[in-house]
């Protein structure tokens, strides 16, 4: 007996797996983020431990990024013969045994080969991430599938401070890396129970990469998203400063407004996912704008407690769903090549957030806070203003596709 099919031709039992697929790699990216900016809220423990400066001790971020960004280029070139699913499992495992080292690190040198280890694992996963969406759902659930896997993202953000904050307190720095071992373990036995076989599609090379920018409109794609992170986090990473030093709030009210951005952003990630289907340009185009509108009035009104929270619930929900968008709008525009595509834009999103933080920490210590958000928001303004024709070519090439079908079927109906 044939198994009942859906409008999108999968059976009803494969789309309950396909979901719950979804939510396992959801998990996976909360355990992973959470792990990539624990060392944020435990430096000071860290570095008292291991006799190493607090600056050292921050290093653990940019060197996780660091091997993301190779990760995101080159691993999956060595993974190219493998299963996708014992692709992720394998990211799963490295990731678990980053958190055993971390743990165990008696001496600088092995807390950095472990962050080296998450760093691998964020690269590899999330490069495959989007290509895996698209081949175990419904093409018009592909937007609700991404949105679910980056709400694991903003609920780490939300999360993962202060509970790192709080486990340090409570059992110690390593007790609070740990915690990733368990999580760890329960992702890699949904992964291998509800992931589905997936073989290999084509091999991904940095030359099949390298060739995608040969497009104009993919290139020009990403370079907007290039600019809309370096403006997110050349300001996001120096809110607490400047909520301190120009809202002139007390370190408890810093902490509420922090996880009011997050919360806020936790709920555009869910949100986006049912309006990018059908919005995407204005997505595209729209949220950069938003958020750069945002940053302009917090150097007018940053003085403000009230309207500086205000303007950071906004901003929260606005950027969060910004990678839902730019990785629907790649489904489209590169449909069969979103690993390398993948690859690409993670390795520029990773380049992004570090040369947004350190040119803003540079305009931030030596030029003071203003130039830091003048520049955010110019690099939104940017962002916005490029991504219009890239938006617009996908939405037509969209519709272009869409209409051959009903054309085709129209033909052979007089036929």
């Amino acid at each position: 007996m044939n198994k009942p099919l859906n409008a999108g031709g999968f059976s009803a039992p494969e789309m309950t797996s396909a979901w719950s697929a979804v939510i396992s790699m959801a998990l996976l990216c909360f355990v992973l983020v959470s792990s990539e900016f624990m060392p944020v809220s435990l430096l000071t423990p860290i570095a008292n431990d291991l006799s190493v400066t607090e600056g050292q001790a921050g290093q653990a971020i940019a060197f996780s990024g660091l091997f993301a960004v190779i990760t995101s280029l080159f691993g999956n070139t060595l993974l190219a013969r493998f299963d996708r699913r014992t692709a992720v499992i394998f990211y799963t495992l490295v990731m678990v045994l980053s958190g055993l080292i971390v743990t165990s690190a008696h001496g600088y040198g092995m807390f950095m080969f472990g962050r080296a280890l998450i760093g691998i694992s964020i690269g590899g996963f999330w490069s495959l991430s989007t290509a895996i969406l698209v081949r175990i759902v419904r093409p018009a659930s592909v937007p609700k599938a991404i949105a679910i896997l980056q709400g694991g993202t903003a609920l780490a953000f939300v999360v993962a401070p202060p509970l790192g904050s709080f486990l340090g307190s409570l059992i110690g720095w390593r007790g609070a890396f740990f915690t990733v071992v368990p999580a760890g373990v329960i992702c890699l036995i949904w992964q291998m129970v509800v992931i589905p076989k997936l073989p290999p599609q084509r091999d991904t090379s940095i030359g099949q990469i390298a060739s995608l920018l040969r497009s104009r409109t993919f290139a020009l794609g990403m370079i907007a998203v290039t600019l809309a992170f370096m403006g997110q986090f050349s300001l996001s990473t120096y809110l607490r400063p400047f909520l301190e030093g120009v809202t002139g709030l007390g370190i408890n009210m810093i902490s509420l407004f922090l996880l009011g951005v997050g919360v806020a952003g936790l709920t555009g990630t869910l949100i986006s996912g049912f309006f990018v289907r059908d919005n995407l340009l204005p997505a595209l185009t729209g949220l950069p704008a938003g958020l750069a509108i945002v940053a302009g009035l917090l150097t007018a009104l940053g003085h403000i407690p009230v309207a500086t929270g205000a303007l950071l619930l906004v901003w929260g929900i606005l950027v969060t769903p910004i990678p839902v968008v730019w990785n629907t709008w790649m489904t489209r525009i590169i449909p069969d090549e979103l690993e390398a595509g993948g690859a690409l834009m993670v390795a520029l999103i990773q380049f992004a957030i570090t040369m947004g933080a350190f040119t803003g920490g540079e305009l931030f210590d030596h030029q003071g806070w203003v130039s830091t958000f003048m520049l955010a928001t110019a690099l939104l303004v940017a962002s916005a203003v490029i991504a219009v024709l890239p938006g617009l070519r996908s939405l037509s090439e969209k519709s272009r596709r869409c209409a051959q079908p009903t054309q085709q079927n129209g033909s052979a109906g007089h036929q």
